[in-house]
């Protein structure tokens, strides 16, 4: 009866190279891992085909599913080689640390610690790569254990250097961690009293010295009386590698996952095989890469290695002969060969066997179906709603957002118009999973969970546009049984919203609804008649609205109106439109109105053909008389100018009446009224400003030329000039037009 340490790196090839190895040389009938004791029923399933690497084992507490953990297993972690390895040769395999269940209450006890460790007990491994000449831990490490072959060895070593490690450190000052080796030597003292004949534990280098020599059991059990159990569950679930630079479970990340499996694959001439993938993914993109440079940064690796000493060249060396070599030291290369081949993005699988909530067995069987494939890297889906397949695709897509599942987020394209066309952008994160589990309590299918979802949002929501933006998600995602009782709840908060500001923003939710009925089969007669009723309010409400208004409750209201603008222009009903109309313009030629306000009411007037560009002009002189404070003119620029300088390139009474008014201010009052004209110009497009300079710059000449039959100064006039440049972003047109 023997007991075999071996003391591993999680996620390490070399490593697991090694303990492939030994454990085929040991044959043990026994393995213990280090990992959670509630996954021992899952451990068989790293037999199955489908169980794909990466992959993770998820622990979470059912009555609260966010309390989750996750264990993450690569091809070549260590510990999923063992796994392998008692799969294929009937051994036992056990988890052999303290059990979650335990855990989670410990968890929550130590984060309310302020628990401090010295130096060294927080890196230990830190300490002896300083020693040999290596700025950090992973770097001494890939290349001490990594990259070497198969070595039986090497586990000794490990032994030997951590046992002197926390000879010097000490015992651990972390109570959990002395109660998972605690928890660690009663399952080998199980395994021993069962009669196991060779027993290999697989566990944490660190925790190799506190396996070694077995106190008394009643130590032990002593350190593990009265802990605190609550009830977990398990199962596993695909991971991916960007997600094996975190770290999570074991405690242990890696900074480069795709080099890692690269050393797995090839364990001869694995720099060399690195280089050959680096120029291949090169040509891919179009970028210069030959056979001349894959044997040039072969041999600058070697040289770097040389240089530090080295047996071989790490990653650090092979990275930096690509960046002189490949890159020509340039940044740009180097970010597609960190995410194409340093994290190498790849999302493991997970056979229907597995244990799952019935929502996650519900939502895989409709990805199936679907034919939508899970994966990690960002693809693009186009949708066409009157394809019946596509349209259940976006249904599916809403419906997991609704719960929190954002695995698809729909993008905006430019040049495509109508609601028959949606354009999103997938990518399954692994943290989906127990998104899926927390989402359950609400139903055991897609639709169900959805429905009660929204309807428990409805119940809650307070303000309408809250309401009409759980309207819209709704028919989205298509929950029929939730739209009567959301209907009700909009109308019922409808006729108790006086705010304008609040009718407003519950327009354009409403409106966009409508248009996706067409295309949805949706009927929405019902919700005509609620839009109907609250454009006939926010009408009614709009020319008061705007009086007594604080300026940063006028600049929340501006985006309000422009946006139920544009829902009053989709509706494409002539009574609204109308009524819309009166309303906006009650409201620019009220005095009492913000001048802000008012002044985009007129500019929208202006675009749509209500006001010609006399009556705009004669609104302009008007604001811009000298019985109007320049403050209060300056607001009513900014509102009816934001956005466009069209209007004033374009229109000769326009430009004459702002011009005018501008060189009439004093120097102090200019000054003061800049940063706000300066803020509504730089909300010009490039050729407006460019244009509007060239009209400023002309209008310069002009003055120096008429300045003699006139009693106007000129070089009081051209005063203004560099002010106006600067306004308008125009400093070199000066130049051109006056030759200077």
């Amino acid at each position: 009866m023997s007991v075999h340490l071996f003391g591993v790196r999680h996620h390490g090839p070399g490593c697991a190279r090694s303990l492939a190895a030994a454990l085929s040389a040991l044959a043990p009938d026994c393995i213990l891992v280090e990992g959670p004791a509630e996954a021992d029923a899952l451990a068989p399933f790293a037999g199955h085909a489908e169980l794909v690497p990466p992959v993770a084992l998820l622990l979470y507490a059912p009555a609260d599913p966010q309390r989750a953990v996750f264990y993450p297993f690569a091809e070549y972690s260590p510990e999923w080689q063992a796994l392998r390895y008692a799969s294929e040769h009937g051994a036992e395999l056990r988890f052999c640390d303290l059990p979650q269940a335990y855990r989670f209450a410990l968890r929550a006890a130590d984060d309310r610690k302020d628990a401090k460790k010295d130096d060294i007990q927080d890196d230990p491994l830190r300490w002896l790569a300083r020693a040999a000449g290596y700025g950090d831990t992973e770097t001494w490490w890939d290349h001490l254990v990594e990259q070497r072959g198969d070595s039986l060895d090497l586990f000794a070593a490990i032994a030997e250097m951590m046992t002197a490690l926390r000879n010097e450190t000490g015992p651990p000052s972390d109570d959990v961690e002395l109660k998972r080796e605690a928890w660690m030597r009663t399952a080998i003292r199980q395994a021993v009293k069962e009669g196991r004949e060779r027993i290999a534990v697989v566990c944490g280098a660190w925790h190799v010295p506190a396996l070694a020599t077995l106190p008394s059991a009643k130590s032990d059990a002593d350190l593990l009386k009265g802990l605190a159990k609550e009830k977990i569950a398990a199962t596993w679930v695909p991971w991916t590698h960007g997600r094996l630079t975190f770290a999570s479970g074991y405690g242990a990340g890696v900074t480069a996952p795709g080099w890692y499996r690269h050393l797995w694959r090839h364990r001869e001439r694995a720099g060399l095989h690195w280089l050959t993938e680096v120029a291949t993914l090169l040509r891919k993109h179009d970028l210069d890469a030959s056979s001349a440079h894959v044997i040039e940064a072969a041999r600058l690796a070697d040289t770097l290695a040389a240089l530090r000493d080295r047996p071989r060249p790490g990653l650090d060396e092979l990275m930096e002969a690509v960046r002189a070599v490949f890159c020509y030291d340039s940044d740009a290369p180097l970010r597609l060969i960190r995410r194409e081949l340093l994290v190498d993005e790849a999302l493991g699988s997970v056979p229907d066997e597995v244990p799952a909530v019935p929502l996650a067995q519900d939502v895989a069987a409709q990805q199936k179906r679907l034919r939508m494939p899970v994966r990690a890297d960002m693809t693009e889906l186009d949708l066409d709603l009157r394809q019946p397949a596509h349209l259940e695709k976006s249904v599916l897509l809403h419906r997991l957002a609704l719960l929190g599942v954002p695995w698809g987020r729909q993008q905006t394209v430019r040049g495509r118009t109508g609601t028959f066309h949606e354009q999103w952008q997938l990518a399954w994160e692994p943290e989906f999973a127990v998104d899926l589990i927390a989402a359950s309590r609400w139903g055991a299918t897609l639709e169900s969970a959805a429905t009660a979802l929204a309807a428990d949002r409805a119940a809650q929501a307070h303000t309408l546009p809250e309401l009409t933006r759980l309207m819209e998600t709704i028919l989205l995602a298509d929950l029929r049984a939730a739209v009567d009782p959301l209907m009700a709840r909009i109308q019922e908060v409808g006729t108790l919203t006086p705010d304008l500001g609040l009718l407003l923003a519950a327009l354009p939710s409403l409106v966009n609804v409508l248009r996706y009925g067409s295309a949805r089969n949706v009927d929405t007669q019902a919700l005509a008649s609620v839009v109907d009723g609250l454009l006939a309010r926010a009408c009614i409400a709009l020319p008061y609205g705007l009086r007594g208004v604080a300026d940063d409750a006028a600049a929340a209201l501006l985006g309000q109106i422009i946006a139920a603008d544009q829902a009053v222009r989709l509706l494409q009903d002539e009574a609204h439109a109308a009524a819309w109309f009166d309303a906006l313009e009650a409201g620019a030629t009220s005095d009492l109105s913000h001048p802000l306000l008012a002044g985009r009411c007129g500019r929208i007037l202006t675009e749509q053909g209500r006001w010609d560009s006399e009556r705009a002009a004669r609104q302009l002189a008007l604001r811009c008389s000298p019985a109007v404070p320049p403050l209060v003119t300056a607001h009513w620029l900014e509102g009816f100018l934001q956005g466009s300088g069209a209007l004033l390139a374009h229109s000769d009474p326009l430009w004459h009446i702002v011009n005018g008014w501008l060189l009439a201010q004093p120097d102090h009052v200019f000054t003061e009224l800049l940063p706000l004209l300066r803020r509504t110009v730089a909300t010009f497009s490039a050729p407006e400003r460019r244009e509007l300079g060239q009209r400023a710059a002309q209008a310069g000449g002009a003055v120096t030329h008429a300045a003699a039959a006139t009693a106007i100064d000129p070089a009081r006039a051209r005063r203004v000039l560099p002010i106006l440049h600067t306004l308008f972003g125009t400093g070199s047109l000066q130049e051109a037009v006056h030759g200077e």
